[in-house]
């Protein structure tokens, strides 16, 4: 029985991930994933009590695996420039991922306060790991550094998500490293 509900749940989230990456939050709706699910509406109630319940589930699961993709993409360059950049290309090749899709769909929607705030909490975790290498740089406020270096990534993530087609990823990329690395440095 744990074991049939702990699928059902993986399955609630898995399609809640697929509303999200190609909907955005609009889609997100109880009837959408039972239909996505093939379970009753009713029974996504029994899973969870409501939208913002699937959201801060989703924020759980899936911040700490992009957090741990990049950090792992961080742990194999030798400099703190190299971990800069790394820190950048990592999280927009991710882009593309519907893990991420969601993650942003999630970010643009309308949330409740627990669900922004977990949003929150995630994205922190995401940019702690950037401080040491800034702080080795010689920043005197690495976390703030680090606050900023993100905003740059966000911003090169919208441009990919939401930019104009005619735009080659790996161009904007490359401008996002180029602006983190002469940034950082500074």
């Amino acid at each position: 029985m744990a074991e049939h509900r702990s699928m059902q749940r993986a399955a609630l989230l898995d399609a809640a991930r697929t509303l999200l990456s190609e909907g955005g939050t609009e889609a997100l709706t109880f009837p959408a994933l039972a239909r996505h699910t093939g379970l009753a509406r009713s029974s996504v109630y029994e899973y969870f009590r409501s939208r913002a319940a699937v959201v801060e589930e989703l924020c759980e699961v899936d911040f700490p695996v992009w957090a741990a993709d990049v950090q792992a993409a961080m742990e194999h360059a030798d400099t703190p420039e190299d971990k800069i950049e790394a820190y950048v290309r990592r999280q927009l090749a991710l882009a593309g991922d519907r893990r991420h899709r969601a993650v942003v769909a999630i970010s643009a929607g309308e949330l409740d306060a627990g669900a922004r705030e977990k949003i929150r909490a995630a994205h922190g975790g995401l940019v702690t790991i950037v401080v040491q290498a800034l702080s080795t740089l010689g920043h005197t406020q690495p976390r703030m550094a680090a606050m900023l270096l993100q905003g740059i990534v966000d911003a090169a993530v919208r441009r990919l998500e939401f930019g104009a087609a005619a735009e080659d990823p790996e161009t904007i990329t490359d401008a996002a490293v180029a602006l983190a690395l002469r940034g950082v440095r500074g």
